[in-house]
């Protein structure tokens, strides 16, 4: 009987993987932190920014362990049952920052501009996004 392993593995280590979903967490770190100034959060009812704040503070320290599981693993294969219990946080980072990218390159609202910084170059990153998206949810036989 064969084991399942995950592919998500292979590809923060093997291929590099990492580099786009550390910048990815970092990324969604700096979004929390400025929440407040959200055009989404700006346009919500009142009632509703607060608790979206008090969201927003509780997944900070989740962002933190995160990283931390990541580099963890690359230096210890063997330590990734931590890492797979933030698989969570990890697609909320890749899809945060991709839907940033996005709204930065169509809204030009200000706030996303200065959220990814260099469009241009964040832009590159889209399909690298994608990538890990995909493969952070494969496992095999």
């Amino acid at each position: 009987m064969s084991e399942k392993f995950w592919i998500g593995g292979i590809y923060l280590k093997e291929e590099g993987g990492y580099e786009i979903i550390l910048k990815s967490l970092t990324h969604y770190k700096k979004r929390l932190q400025t929440i407040h100034a959200s055009p989404e959060v700006k346009e919500a009812a009142a009632m509703f920014a607060p608790v979206l704040q008090s969201q927003a503070k509780k997944r900070i320290p989740m962002i933190e362990n995160a990283k931390i599981d990541i580099e963890k693993f690359l230096v210890d294969s063997k330590i990734i049952e931590s890492l797979q219990q933030d698989l969570e946080i990890i697609e909320k980072a890749l899809e945060c920052r991709k839907s940033d990218i996005e709204k930065a390159e169509t809204t030009s609202d200000e706030y996303f501009l200065k959220l990814v910084e260099n469009l241009d170059e964040s832009k590159k990153d889209l399909p690298q996004i994608e990538n890990a998206l995909k493969k952070i949810k494969l496992y095999s036989e």
